[in-house]
């Protein structure tokens, strides 16, 4: 019988203009990612990226789930959705400026 662990799966504060991993699946596991936020803690706007990458793939436009978003200054921006990951299966993450954390929550089934 599967185990359902609820968790944070990643944070991250990445630095300017770096693609950056949030979360990868652990081997021997999947996950559902309930939600991502995003928080800009900055009195600039800016924007960010999300992306997919099966197995670990390297980027690709295909991946991306959020592109080029606007945030504004001092703001949260939330995605609830149940985005279904395989082994590792990679989030990946970019903040134009170097303001924006990310988190990542959901289930790791194993």
């Amino acid at each position: 019988m599967p185990t359902y662990t609820y968790k944070a799966l990643g944070q991250s504060a990445p630095g300017a203009a770096s693609l950056t991993t949030l979360y990868t699946v652990p081997g021997a596991t999947s996950a559902i990612v309930s939600s991502i936020t995003v928080c800009n803690q900055s009195a600039t706007p800016t924007s960010f990226r999300i992306a997919i990458r099966p197995a670990g793939a390297g980027v690709a436009a295909q991946h991306y789930i959020a592109y080029d978003v606007p945030i504004l200054a001092n703001e949260p921006w939330s995605f609830t959705e149940g985005i279904t990951l395989a082994t590792t299966d990679v989030i990946s993450v970019y903040a134009t400026l170097a303001t924006l954390s990310f988190n990542a929550f959901g289930q790791e089934i194993t």
